[in-house]
């Protein structure tokens, strides 16, 4: 279990720090869904460290697996939001918006502007690999991470 957890907690750091490449490196600027599925990354990949790091027993795994699996499905439905946008641009506006200003003014973005700061525009298509948007890429990776937050929740504990 402790290697699903560590495997998680990986995944979450590796697909956070691409975002920071893209967002740094490649200067493509996150909007606010960009910014609320990362931080649907950094709870998923919390919560997997808390439950690495404690070691809990079965009912402390259920916990843990349960907040993952809904942070995972939080993150899903966000990413598969920002594919519609992108393909349907015409049914929503995405610009400076509630979310955006509201995403802001948070003290994360003041505290760490360069990770939760929204500034980009939802329906924008920089990045493209093997026909699929980076929000089609971000649902993959939430599905796969919802699938091993499943398997902690429900798995029996092998090791007392």
């Amino acid at each position: 279990m402790r290697l699903i957890l560590a495997i998680i907690v990986i995944s979450c750091i590796g697909l956070i720090g691409y975002a920071q490449y893209l967002q740094h490196i490649e200067n493509l600027l996150p909007c606010p869904l960009c910014v609320a599925q990362r931080l649907a990354y950094w709870m998923i990949g919390i919560t997997a460290l808390l439950a690495f790091i404690r070691k809990p027993g079965a009912l402390g795994l259920r916990i843990y697996g349960t907040f993952m699996t809904i942070f995972a499905c939080i993150g899903a439905i966000i990413a598969f939001r920002q594919s519609w946008l992108i393909r349907y641009p015409e049914s929503f506006e995405c610009g400076i918006s509630p979310e955006e200003e509201f995403l802001n003014s948070l003290p994360l973005a003041q505290w760490w502007p360069g990770m939760f700061e929204a500034n980009g525009d939802c329906a924008d298509v920089d990045w493209e690999f093997l026909s699929l948007m980076i929000p089609d890429w971000s649902f993959i990776a939430f599905v796969v991470l919802g699938l091993a937050s499943l398997y902690v929740l429900f798995a029996r504990r092998l090791t007392p």
